[in-house]
């Protein structure tokens, strides 16, 4: 009897599994975009075959179906994937996204799939895959990445099932990691035998998970290049920012720099300027008496007339003195003394002594 009960419990729990999943097909509708007017209690969505582009406007209507299960975005125009693009949709555990034309996929593009078990990335023109990008998948299984143009890809998940042929692999030092991984994981890796190296052309046809990539010899290679640039580590980031923003500046004034027509007009000018200048401050420095004379001629000279002036009331008083002595009939005789001279001096003003001596002398 327990064990009736046991089968009907499970019978009632399939059944309400099967009431729940709602399915929506809309394929090969020709659409460019995921349309708005679509139920959002949908759990499968089939859009395969459109022109679908993921664009900002379908990443905000993606979000609103929280309850999405499986979604099949096959066979559309997707070229990028953008970070966030399926955030909201913490339920979903089947994404295929094969037969695009992906050629970037940003870090955080499958942010927020936190159940996702199933990833196709088949079929496109991938050349470059973050570790951690496929490493935030915690519950991956299957990841197929057939047929892209992937030359090494490091793996830090662990995974059931991977899908790696028809990508031109290169069999260098670079996919050591890969080839590591493959061997020491519980990984299986489908169509083993097609996946194969495309460079060297020595392991040309080789399996990429037994092509004889000498690990002493990549470990030569790396010190070979320690020893030949010892002197970068100890750089500090700060002058290379320093030396690299210096190099920049200079690289922006040869851009901003005058026509070559011009630039030797350009650089006489400057030439001439600097010689110029330079040969003033000479002159400043070794003769100092060429500019105490020129504070020396600060003085006013005299005008030209002021000395015929004065001639002029010399005779004048000697007029009215002669006058004076005919009134006074040789009462007194006035004597007149020239006591001034004009004499030049030596940085070529006049001095006139009149102002500092008594002028006239009389004697009765």
């Amino acid at each position: 009897s327990g064990y009736k009960i046991i089968c009907n419990f499970l019978c009632l729990y399939c059944f309400s599994l099967s009431l729940q999943q709602v399915t929506c097909e809309e394929s090969a509708k020709n659409y460019s975009s995921i349309p708005t007017s679509l139920s959002k209690n949908v759990t499968k969505l089939y859009l395969s075959n459109n022109n679908i582009t993921l664009n900002d406007t379908d990443k905000k209507v993606l979000q609103l179906f929280i309850n999405l299960t499986e979604l099949y975005l096959n066979e559309n125009a997707i070229t990028v994937l953008h970070n966030n693009t399926f955030c909201n949709l913490s339920k979903l555990t089947i994404l295929d996204i094969s037969s695009n034309y992906i050629s970037t996929i940003e870090q955080a593009a499958f942010k927020g799939l936190n159940q996702l078990s199933i990833l196709y990335l088949n079929h496109n023109k991938i050349s470059q895959l973050d570790s951690d990008t496929i490493a935030s998948l915690k519950n991956l299984m299957i990841l197929s990445l057939q047929d892209n143009l992937l030359k090494y890809f490091d793996v830090k998940a662990s995974f059931k099932l991977i899908t790696l042929n028809g990508n031109p692999w290169n069999c260098s030092c670079g996919l050591l990691s890969l080839q590591k991984w493959l061997n020491t994981s519980n990984v299986t890796m489908e169509h083993e035998n097609d996946t194969l190296c495309a460079y060297p052309d020595v392991w040309n046809k080789s399996s990429v998970k037994t092509a004889p990539i000498q690990k002493s010899d990549c470990d030569s290679r790396r010190g070979s290049i320690a020893i030949t640039t010892p002197f970068t580590s100890a750089i500090s980031p700060k002058i290379i920012s320093i030396l690299t923003s210096s190099l920049n500046s200079s690289n922006n004034n040869i851009r901003s720099s005058p026509p070559l027509g011009k630039t030797w007009v350009f650089l006489l000018g400057v030439l001439v300027f600097v010689l110029s200048s330079s040969l003033l401050i000479f002159i400043a420095i070794k003769f100092p008496l060429w500019y105490r004379y020129l504070i020396s001629y600060n003085h006013r000279r005299l005008q030209e007339y002021e000395p015929e002036m004065f001639d002029k009331e010399f005779t004048t008083d000697l007029s009215t003195s002669s006058s004076i002595s005919n009134t006074n009939e040789q009462d007194s005789i006035v004597v007149f003394e020239q006591t001034h001279t004009f004499v030049l001096d030596e940085d070529g003003f006049i001095e006139d002594k009149y102002i500092d001596d008594p002028g006239l002398t009389e004697e009765v």
